[in-house]
């Protein structure tokens, strides 16, 4: 590209110097013969009044200082009279190089004043090498400017084309480079956004393949008990019975965590809420969360309004209490109640502990990634939130001393009675 830039450039350039130039040395060759002539004519004239004048005052012309007067020129003066007279001063040049103009006065004065041509034509060939020289020195900038204008439309595309293969290759960092050619700049600003769309896709997909491996984790433990509880319970073929139908209950859970995931990375979720019943939830959370408690000497209740309904997706809205109530019997303390109440704009679902609590330092970034106040993965509360979000809901941290998180949904319709209950 560089080497065709240079030559359309010289191309361009040579012809507009052949346009300009030729015209230009025609012109002043002529020109400079013209102005010879007319010098000429202008001498001639002037020796016509000069030898007008002298024979008026009867006084005889001197060759020698007419010579000094008008060097290099070769003057041949007529008068007439009787005899007629005649004067020449300088030397003749050679015939056919020479130059001459005529002057007459009405009194029978004849002036002829002659130069060599060579004169003349040595300077209309200085001008015209002048001329040439002028455009040798265009073309040369010509070219110098072809070169700098080469290097900068190709080595900006030559970055260009190296951030293409750089996104093609996976390396989804954004150049920033900008080359002061609107055009260039545009592309470079496409491959930009793109680029940080790409690293945001697959930032989104190793975030999916975290969030999945912490999400399956719970119902998988919950699963784990239930299986738990089987085979204690293997002499007791109802309680078999009810713990098969829970584990399968549990699968069943994870299956639609799996799809929750799924749904929430190509972001559907929102489009997917619909009103359900919270109290389903909740109860269900409860009860396979209880026999966790229950072994570490705590127990889980409910409490609040009955009979509330929230848009928000089944799936998503158990992933987040599972998430709280994982999360208070690793790193809370005592009792957890879950209550709910209502109001004209959210449905709030809160759960409360009676442990230490969440230290100030971490109360401000609980919700972020890896972030964690107890050696966990610093993840459950993160994808909380975002699934609650996704729902069209959020996710709040009310009160530190002891930890009290709040779910606020969308209400799908008039609130219930408010009834409070003991453990599930």
């Amino acid at each position: 590209m560089r080497r065709r830039l240079l030559s359309s450039t010289l191309v361009v350039a040579a012809i507009a110097v052949l346009l300009l130039g030729v015209p230009l040395g025609v012109v002043v060759s002529r020109l400079i013969v013209e102005d010879a002539n007319q010098q000429l004519r202008a001498e001639a004239t002037r020796l016509v009044g000069e030898v007008e004048y002298a024979r008026i005052q009867e006084t005889p012309l001197d060759p020698q200082q007419l010579e000094q007067k008008y060097p290099d020129r070769y003057i041949q003066i007529y008068v007439n009279g009787n005899p007629p007279t005649a004067t020449v001063v300088g030397t003749s040049p050679q015939s056919g190089h020479s130059m001459h103009e005529e002057a007459k006065s009405d009194s029978g004065i004849y002036v002829r004043v002659s130069r060599d041509k060579d004169q003349v034509e040595q300077d209309v060939r200085a001008r015209l090498l002048l001329i040439v020289a002028l455009a040798a020195a265009a073309l040369a900038v010509a070219v110098g400017l072809a070169i700098v204008q080469s290097r900068r439309l190709t080595l900006p595309l030559q970055d260009l084309a190296k951030i293409a293969d750089r996104l093609g290759s996976g390396d989804a960092r954004p150049s920033k480079h900008r080359y002061g050619i609107p055009e260039l700049d545009r592309v470079a600003e496409v491959l930009d956004r793109s680029a940080a769309r790409i690293s945001d896709l697959l930032t989104r997909e190793r975030e999916f393949a975290t969030d999945a491996s912490h999400q399956l984790r719970t119902p998988l433990t919950g699963l784990t008990m239930r299986l738990e509880e089987i085979v204690a319970a293997s002499d007791e073929p109802t309680v078999v019975r009810e713990e098969g139908e829970a584990a399968i209950v549990q699968a069943e859970r994870l299956t639609a965590v799996i799809d929750e995931l799924l749904a929430a990375a190509r972001r559907q979720r929102i489009a997917q809420a619909e009103p359900i019943s919270v109290d389903e939830v909740l109860v269900q959370q409860v009860t396979e969360w209880e026999p966790a408690f229950r072994r570490v000497g705590r127990s889980v209740s409910l409490g609040g309004t009955r009979g509330l309904k929230a848009l928000a997706t089944g799936g998503g809205l158990g992933q987040v209490v599972a998430s709280l109530l994982e999360n208070s019997i690793q790193h809370g303390g005592g009792d957890v109640t879950v209550s709910t109440s209502s109001s004209d704009n959210y449905i709030v679902i809160e759960v409360a502990d009676e442990g230490p609590g969440i230290s100030d330092e971490i109360a401000p970034k609980v919700f972020e990634r890896n972030v964690s106040g107890g050696g966990g993965t610093g993840l459950g509360l993160t994808l909380a939130r975002a699934l609650a979000a996704a729902d069209g809901g959020r996710l709040e941290l009310v009160r530190r001393r002891p930890a009290v998180f709040a779910i606020f949904l969308r209400p799908a319709e008039v609130p219930g009675r408010r009834v409070v209950t003991g453990p599930a």
